[in-house]
């Protein structure tokens, strides 16, 4: 079995948890792949330098960081800091873990998007200026080489961005990274957060979606996601659509976090609840 493992970034996340389940599980002879977020500690850094961090809404409600040049810059910085702490921990956990960005060896390679369309005071808009872009390509051959040396990859964005011919580092999202992983190397995704899943109702932790298996499921857990919670399940889609059996979004906190979300825990979305979602579809067209 192959697992991927999206630590996130948000100040109530503690990785120490994580960080010991991938030693268990790599003592087990699974073969696992950490990618990490990292917003938090940007936000930090921008705020030290007297930036203001910029979140935009898209016309589909999701909510995004605009990328200014200076804000990658940091992002560059941030996240380089965050993987080799992470790659750290697991070197001290035993693990021979390898530090990556999705520059290195174009992990992480699509089109760099300069321009975003965004909502501001229910208006649509065009941003310009944004350095971020949209994975089409994974290059599966390098972490297969690999973890098939006995190395944990530890990934994070930038990707690598094609601009016109060149290629620069821009910002993507975390957990679409470790969708796009995922889907490229056929392996159950795990996303870890700050809260123990997705609630129908976003306020009440009792009102945990446990299982999505149907299409209606599926209808039923677009509608509760809401927020930054919206990029989760947009980042579960993508990882089922290009083959993960199946997504886990779960506490990074819990004991035994990665353990406990593979045991059971959390919010299981698999790949049958868009295989009926297309059917139905196709249906319903003919």
């Amino acid at each position: 079995m192959t697992v991927v493992i999206k630590v996130g970034g948000a100040r109530a996340v503690d990785p120490a948890g994580a960080l010991a389940d991938v030693a268990s599980l790599v003592a087990d002879g699974e073969r696992v792949v950490v990618v990490h977020g990292g917003s938090t500690k940007v936000d930090e850094t921008l705020e030290r330098l007297g930036v203001e961090p910029e979140y935009v809404e898209t016309p589909s409600g999701v909510v995004g960081r605009f990328t200014d040049e200076t804000t990658m810059e940091v992002f560059e910085m941030a996240f380089g800091h965050l993987n080799t702490q992470l790659v750290a921990g697991l070197q001290s956990e035993d693990v021979d873990a390898v530090g990556l960005t999705g520059v290195d060896g174009k992990l992480l390679y699509g089109p760099r998007k300069s321009a975003v369309r965004v909502v501001e005071d229910g208006k649509k808009k065009i941003r310009r200026g944004d350095h971020s872009g949209t994975i089409k390509q994974v290059n599966g051959d390098l972490l297969e080489t690999l973890l098939d040396d006995g190395y944990t990859p530890v990934a994070a964005p930038p990707m690598a961005g094609d601009d016109d011919g060149e290629v620069i580092p821009v910002n993507t999202d975390a957990d679409r990274s470790a969708a796009a992983i995922a889907g490229e190397l056929d392996a159950q995704l795990v996303l870890l957060t700050d809260v123990e899943g997705v609630y129908a109702d976003p306020d009440d932790p009792s009102t945990l979606i446990k299982s999505v298996e149907t299409a209606s499921d599926w209808a039923a857990l677009e509608a509760a996601a809401e927020g930054f919670m919206g990029r989760k399940i947009m980042a579960a889609e993508e990882a089922l659509d290009g083959g993960a059996p199946e997504v886990v979004v779960a506490d990074a906190n819990a004991d035994e976090p990665i353990l406990s979300a593979l045991d059971g825990d959390g919010t299981h979305v698999h790949a049958s609840a868009l295989e009926q979602d297309t059917d139905q579809t196709a249906t319903e067209e003919q």
